[in-house]
């Protein structure tokens, strides 16, 4: 198995009771998530906000979220280290069926009645933000793939998607979720 990335340190700020700004956390995630059937794939939530315009004092609810999506007109930033694919790609479908019914059982999955370039194929009503922060990853789409390394940012936008590290050590990506609508 590959050596695990260092943890990811969140500081928040905030204001003292006279009003001057500060820090009121800082430390790890507070919520860690691994999946005992997907070896090095830790998922951390990090921040949300449950409305928009976003309330700047709300407190922290991170610890109360569950699932893939952010709250309706909210947003989500996580941060998901991947682990380089299996060589077997049987182990990578199961691996990927364990991760979305264990973290993401509200993800989109429609397009599961026609052939799929990817077992972890999902799509969401977001726009998402996606930060490369270590290693490389492929963004597969229906049509396309494209390699990502660290500082790569893809903005995406309700497509059905997936992700795949193809390299031999773990990958690093902050996503950002913000609650959108599809046109129709």
């Amino acid at each position: 198995m590959t050596a695990e990335l260092p943890d990811v340190r969140r500081i928040v700020t905030g204001h003292t009771p006279a009003g001057d700004a500060t820090i009121v956390d800082d430390g790890p995630a507070p919520t860690e998530v691994r999946n005992p059937a997907r070896p090095g794939f830790v998922l951390r939530n990090l921040w949300r906000t449950q409305e928009s315009p976003a309330l700047v004092d709300a407190p922290d609810t991170i610890a109360d979220h569950e699932g893939l999506l952010p709250a309706e007109g909210g947003t989500l930033i996580r941060v998901i280290d991947f682990p380089p694919d299996p060589a077997d790609p049987e182990v990578h479908r199961q691996q990927l069926e364990a991760t979305f019914r264990a973290n993401y059982a509200d993800a989109d999955h429609t397009g599961s009645d026609r052939e799929q370039p990817h077992p972890g194929m999902h799509k969401t009503d977001t726009v998402d933000y996606a930060i490369v922060l270590h290693g490389s990853m492929i963004a597969i789409l229906d049509d396309c793939e494209t390699e990502m390394h660290a500082g790569d940012i893809l903005i995406q936008r309700g497509t059905n998607h997936a992700w795949s590290n193809r390299s031999d050590s773990p990958a690093r990506i902050a996503f950002v979720l913000v609650d959108g609508s599809a046109t129709t």
